[in-house]
C-alpha cells in the first residue's frame, strides 16, 4: 500500500493531496478576503453636513455604514461644481475603492471620469446614469414623497396658494414640485395654485430667502423648499412671516416647531446600508435603480401642529402609491 508519513500519522497519498488542497484553499481565501474597514471609500457632498437638509441626510448614511457595516468612509463637504471632475480624478488616482457623491448634479462629471479609473466604483445618490463597469446611480422616486408633502401643504393653506422653491429644474426636481401641487389639489377643493420657483443654486441662502419673500408677497401662505442650504433661506422667510412650512428630505420639525406641521424624511441610513452593502458583496451593478415608499426609504414625521385629517390623508395616499393607484412619474 502506497503511504507517506505526515505529522506522525501514516496517510494515503490521496488524503495528503486533499489535505494540501484544503490548506491551499483556506490560505487563498484568507488572502482574498477583505475587511470592510480596509476599503478606501469617500462621500463627496455639495454642501455642509449641518445644512438640516440634503447633505445632513446623506451624512447620516455615512454614519450608518461606518457603524453597522464596519466601514471607514471619509467625507469631503462643500465641493463646488467646478471641482467635481478634479475631485473624482483625485480619488481615482489615489486608488479609492468606492467614491460616493450626493446629488444628480454629479452625473456628468462621474460619467466623464469613471471610465478612466475602472478599479474605482463611482456611486451617485440621486444619479440618473449607470455605465459599465463602474458607475452606478440610485434614485429615490421623489415624486412620491413630494405628493405626501403636497397633502400637508394643501391642508395647511388658507389662501389656497403655496410657494415651492427648488434648487435646479432637473427632471427629478420638476417631478417632485409638480407632485406637491398635485397632492395639494387632491385634498383641498379650494386650492388655487402653486408658485414654483428655482433658485438655480444649492447654497445661496440669501437667494432662497428672497424667493420665499416673493412667493409670500404673491399670496402664498405655505412654503416648501428643496434646495440644500438655499432652502434654509426660504425657511427663514417663513419664520419671519409666521406662515406654515413643510419640511423635506430631513426632519426639520425642530428647526421651526411653531410653523412646521411635519416633514417628509428620506431614510438615507437605510439606503446607504443597502447600496454600500451591495458593494461589499460585489453585487453593486452599473445601472440606475429606484427606491421609495415601498422599499421603506421614506417616512413622515409630525409635529404637534399636524391634524388628524392630515395624518389620515397622508396615510391613504401612502397606501395608494404603494399599490400603484397613484403614479405621477414622468414618462422619459
Amino acid at each position: 500500500m502506497n503511504t507517506k508519513f505526515y505529522g506522525g500519522v501514516h496517510l494515503k497519498r490521496s488524503k495528503i493531496i486533499l489535505l494540501l488542497l484544503a490548506v491551499s484553499l483556506i490560505l487563498s481565501l484568507g488572502v482574498q478576503a477583505k475587511n470592510a474597514a480596509s476599503y478606501k471609500a469617500v462621500l463627496v457632498l455639495p454642501g455642509p453636513i449641518n445644512d438640516q437638509s440634503w447633505n445632513a441626510t446623506n451624512y447620516s448614511g455615512l454614519l450608518a455604514c461606518n457603524k453597522k457595516l464596519g466601514m471607514n468612509i471619509e467625507y469631503v463637504e462643500n465641493v463646488q461644481q467646478s471641482d467635481f471632475e478634479s475631485t473624482f480624478r483625485n480619488y481615482g488616482q489615489r486608488k479609492y475603492d468606492l467614491v460616493i457623491a450626493a446629488g444628480t448634479q454629479f452625473d456628468d462629471a462621474a460619467a466623464k471620469v469613471a471610465p478612466l479609473y475602472a478599479k474605482t466604483h463611482y456611486l451617485i445618490i440621486n444619479g440618473a446614469k449607470g455605465i459599465a463597469p463602474n458607475l452606478t446611480g440610485v434614485t429615490i422616486r421623489e415624486w412620491e414623497s413630494g405628493y405626501l408633502a403636497g397633502i400637508m401643504a394643501g391642508l395647511s393653506t388658507k389662501s389656497g396658494v403655496i410657494g415651492e422653491m427648488g434648487g435646479f429644474p432637473n427632471p427629478i426636481m420638476v417631478d417632485t414640485l409638480n407632485a406637491i401641487e398635485a397632492g395639494a389639489k387632491s385634498v383641498n377643493p379650494k386650492f388655487k395654485k402653486a408658485i414654483i420657483t428655482y433658485a438655480n443654486s444649492w447654497d445661496d441662502v440669501s437667494k432662497g430667502k428672497e424667493i420665499g419673500q416673493s412667493m409670500l408677497e404673491n399670496g402664498a401662505d405655505v412654503l416648501f423648499a428643496y434646495a440644500n442650504q438655499a432652502g434654509l433661506g426660504t425657511l427663514m422667510a417663513a419664520k419671519d412671516a409666521n406662515v406654515k412650512f413643510i419640511g423635506f428630505a430631513s426632519d426639520q420639525n425642530n428647526a421651526a416647531p411653531n410653523i412646521i406641521p411635519g416633514s417628509v424624511v428620506y431614510k438615507y441610513d437605510q439606503l446607504y446600508l443597502f447600496v454600500v452593502g451591495q458593494f461589499l458583496k460585489g453585487k453593486l451593478k452599473p445601472v440606475v435603480s429606484t427606491v421609495g415608499l415601498k422599499e421603506g426609504i421614506v417616512e413622515v414625521t409630525y409635529s404637534a401642529l399636524a391634524t388628524q385629517q392630515m395624518k389620515d390623508e397622508v396615510g391613504k395616499a401612502w397606501k395608494a402609491i404603494v399599490a400603484g393607484k397613484i403614479n405621477l412619474a414622468a414618462k422619459k
